[in-house]
Formats: C-alpha cells, structure tokens, sequence
C-alpha cells in the first residue's frame, strides 16, 4: 500500500505548447519572405536565410512556399487527369490513353516476370546449373565520353573474374550486345576511337589471357584465364581480325522447331496451357522470334492491370501504387486460352506490320514529304 500511496502522489505535468496556433495568422510580419511568386526565376532558397536548414520545412509548410501561376512548372506526374479524357480542355485518344497508363501502372506492380529465353537468358540459364556468377557488362559501357574508359573498364572486369576464380570460383565475363556497342551499323553510326580500342583490347585478351595489365599495374604475375561469353545479333559489324577463328568461337543459334516449343512450354509452365496448344502456337506464328510469345503471355496480364485501372480511377493510380500502406496489388492468375492467346497474336503481328507499312522516317528523309494522299493513318 505504501507503494501505491506514493505512486498516487506523483502528479502530472502537462508540457507547454511550443507553438502558438492562434498567432501563426495572415498577419505574421515574416510571412511574406516565405513566399515566391515568379515563375521564370524560382528562387528555391527563399526564407533560409531566416531559418536553420536543421529546422527548415518542406516546401508548403511555412519557409518555402512557391506559388506557380504557371501549369508548366508541375511535374508531369503530379497532373491531374479526369475521367472524360480531357486535360486542359484538350481530348486525349482513349486507346493512346489507356496503353501508356497501362505501361505506367503495370512497372509499379509484382506481376511475374517471363524473360524472353532468348540469347541472353539461355546464357543465364546456364551458368546458373553450372553454379557460375557471371560479370555482366552491357554494350552501354562501351561507350563513354573520355577516350580509352570503356577499354579500362574491360579490362578492369576480367581482372575481377580473374580475382574470383583465383579464390576457387568459376567466373564469366558476359558481355550482352557487343555488336551494338562496339560495331559498326552503317554510315550513319559514328566510329569513335573507343570502338577501335574496345576491339583491339579484345583481341589483346584474347590473345594473351593470362597477361591483362592496368594502368601502374606491370607485374609479371599471371592471372587465371578468364572465358568471355558475348552475344550480339550481327557480329560482322565488329573488326574483322576480333571475329577470326582462334580468336573467337562462334555460335549462331537459330531455334529449331522443337527448342521453340521447349522455350514456349517454359514460358507458359505456370498457366495451364497444355502441350498441344503450345504447339499449335508455335505453328500459327512459324515466322516470329521467341520474345513473341513472352509477349502474349504478356497482353493476359495487361487485361488484369486494365481491369484495375478501370476500378481504380486514373487519378487514383499514384496513391494506389507508390508509398501505399496495402501495398502493390495482388492479382489472381489469370486464365488464359488458346482462343485468347491466338488472337493477341494476331493483334501484334499487324502491329508489326504497321511499324513495317508506315516507314514515316523514310518518306520524311528521302522524299521531304508532309503527307502523301496514300499514306495509311
């Protein structure tokens, strides 16, 4: 009891409000420097001066307060579309409008992702069963604005391979697209220095594998021999003495009928699509690569992602899909048809035959032209 008495002593103490709402009024004699009112020249720092940067509050909550008179100064995703597919009273194409949300909508959410299984991928898959990490460059290292970087850079990852394998692990070097990155498309593709010296250093390692120096670093001591494994869809673009047998071991992959319907069965495993109607696939669309149908696969889901748009509202998209205390939603596993597979077909071979029919660039390049009575709209 004598415990409880003196708890029952102790008596509370409200704290002081540190902040007086009452006088944070139109009438504060500092409001004003808190404001910025000219479009052309924002001055984003206004009112820091007055206030430590430990203390300073987002923009709208007292020491910064912008005010833009002008549309152009709102971020594009911060813009408000309504319903009737209208936006400051200009008309936006249903059909344009719901594919590009579409493809906005769908980045922000867990939706199982197939890979194409193509050249890359297959790559991936096996040095996965080979228990290989592989290190991945990309034909957009090949390039930089400093002569010499990317040829560095090769060489810096294969001594990096070279480390890895030294400590008792298999390791690749992989470079996705060598042909887009080092080779020559045609006359308009510029040939810069770094092209010459990607090739050459190249076939410098190729050449002497077990021999790759840096800059400072000229020690006699071998490094292990790294594999390179490139792919790239025309290798007669790159130097002719890089491609040279000895130099490196060629391999053109052209899927047979029955890798095909392998690869599309892998596509498909997770959605119930029999065997019979993956070949009848494959066989509707002879002529099509295999990110083709990775494609299909991927129209059944845009419905799902259309469908939620839909109960969403577009406005609604952003709060839904960023910082959202759900999460990003969940969708069941959509039921797909042959029926269904085989029209989604159809609908991306015409797309490609309109990429191919209405060659714009072409007329406007060769003929100057601004539009030809028989030109298809």
């Amino acid at each position: 009891m004598a415990a409880a008495a003196a708890f029952s002593s102790i008596t509370s103490i409200a704290a002081p409000q540190e902040v007086d709402e009452a006088k944070q009024t139109d009438s504060d004699r500092w409001k004003g420097l808190a404001y910025d009112i000219s479009d052309d020249q924002q001055d984003i720092t206004r009112g820091k001066g007055l206030v430590d940067s430990l203390f300073q509050a987002p923009m709208g909550d007292g020491t910064h307060e912008a005010v833009l008179t002008s549309y152009e100064y709102i971020s594009q995703g911060l813009r408000h579309y309504s319903f009737d597919n209208t936006m400051d009273g200009y008309y936006i194409a249903p059909a344009f409008m719901d594919k590009l949300v579409v493809h906005i909508a769908k980045n922000f959410m867990a939706l199982p992702n197939i890979k194409g299984q193509g050249k890359s991928f297959q790559c991936e898959l096996v040095f996965a069963k080979m228990g290989i990490n592989p290190i991945v460059m990309s034909a957009g290292e090949l390039g930089s604005g400093n002569a010499g970087e990317p040829a560095k850079l090769i060489r810096q990852r294969y001594r990096e391979a070279a480390d890895i394998i030294s400590k008792g692990k298999m390791c690749v070097l992989f470079i996705n697209d060598l042909d887009a990155g080092a080779g020559r498309m045609g006359g308009t593709t510029q040939y810069t220095v770094n092209n010459q010296m990607v090739n050459a250093t190249l076939m410098n390692i190729a050449d002497n594998p077990t021999n790759v120096q840096l800059p400072g670093m000229y020690n006699k001591e071998e490094n292990p021999r790294v594999p390179i494994v490139v792919t790239g869809n025309d290798f007669s673009t790159l130097c002719a003495p890089l491609i040279r047998d000895g130099r490196m071991e060629k391999f053109y992959w052209a899927p047979t009928h029955e890798d095909r319907i392998g690869v599309c069965k892998g596509i498909f495993r997770t959605d119930g699509i029999p065997e019979e109607d993956v070949t009848k696939l494959v066989d509707t669309f002879p002529g099509q690569s295999i990110d083709f149908f990775g494609a299909l696969r991927a129209r059944v889901y845009d419905d799902e992602v259309r469908r939620w748009v839909a109960e969403t509202g577009v406005e609604n998209i952003a709060r839904k899909l960023v910082n959202s205390k759900e999460g990003p939603p969940k969708f069941e596993q959509p039921k797909m048809t042959i029926a269904k597979l085989l029209e989604y077909g159809h609908m991306l071979v015409a797309e490609q035959e309109n990429v191919k029919r209405v060659q714009l660039a072409g007329k406007y390049l060769s003929e100057a032209a601004l539009g030809d009575d028989d030109m298809p709209f």
